[in-house]
């Protein structure tokens, strides 16, 4: 195992090597913003870390982040063990998400998909459904982006290779996210 220092090093590289997407993070949280201005709704799937970074980002739109305003319709994709464990065994695991997407979605709502090297198969199904359905897509990724980044209509790549800083880097986004959206939807004094 690498030292903590080397930890921390490795960490902080890759938080420095996010701010070149500086422009695009504040440009797809505005899009968030948008998507629930016009009374839509955030879906979030993901894997194992990337589930709970799913459940996370949802529960601070849903209740709140930093400051009391209203809530807002966020839904991890991830949570419902009976349609999880009924979707895996009657289509198969990869049709875990893309199922609830069909049956929950509409035009004008958004899907973000995390994955940390962006080749998640089940993740990649729940994209493709999004985008037949007319949803906006953005993809969390890792790495090089993997076979997502071309699926997407939007990517936020974070150009690491360890899983765990990769995770770091996808949480500070959906923080930074959620701090936008508490701004922009902030009850007045």
């Amino acid at each position: 195992m690498p030292s903590i220092s080397a930890i921390f090093d490795a960490h902080l590289d890759a938080i420095h090597a996010l701010r070149t997407q500086e422009a695009a993070i504040q440009e797809l949280g505005a899009q968030l913003i948008t998507c629930l201005r016009y009374g839509n709704r955030i879906f979030l799937c993901g894997n194992g870390g990337s589930a709970a970074d799913a459940q996370h980002i949802a529960a601070e739109m849903v209740c709140r982040f930093e400051t009391n305003r209203r809530a807002l319709p966020a839904i991890a994709l991830t949570t419902d063990t009976s349609a999880l464990t009924a979707i895996g065994n009657d289509f198969g695991y990869e049709r875990v998400f893309a199922r609830q997407v069909e049956a929950l979605a509409r035009p004008g709502d958004l899907l973000i998909g995390i994955s940390t090297s962006g080749n998640s198969g089940n993740v990649i199904a729940a994209v493709e459904q999004a985008d037949e359905m007319g949803l906006v897509t953005i993809g969390l990724l890792g790495g090089d982006g993997g076979q997502m980044l071309d699926q997407v209509a939007h990517a936020l790549v974070v150009p690491a290779t360890v899983t765990a800083r990769v995770q770091e880097c996808h949480i500070l986004i959906g923080h930074i996210w959620c701090g936008m959206i508490d701004e922009a939807f902030a009850e007045p004094l």
